[in-house]
């Protein structure tokens, strides 16, 4: 999974991984990302096939996904976060 940080956004490609890897390391990403992180993009293709896209759109729970927004490119997916609970 390449990561990359972008002012108070994330930016990760999970072209290739297995459904339950990204997803597994989603939510690790999620579980560590800096409070100031309100965003991540996630970069999960489509060309390919929709079993990443399926997985993030509508698998993929968290306590910081605040919502998910579909993006003008359907190769990704962004997920607004709330600040982490104290």
């Amino acid at each position: 999974m390449l990561e990359r940080r972008i002012g108070f956004t994330l930016e990760v490609d999970i072209h290739g991984m297995k459904a339950a890897e990204a997803k597994r390391q989603l939510e690790l990403l999620l579980s560590r990302a800096a409070p100031n992180i309100k965003e991540i993009v996630v970069i999960h293709g489509y060309h390919g096939g929709k079993v990443l896209q399926d997985m993030v759109r509508k698998d993929l729970k968290h306590a910081r996904i605040q919502s998910k927004m579909l993006s003008l490119n359907s190769g990704q997916t962004i997920l607004i976060l709330k600040p982490p609970s104290k």
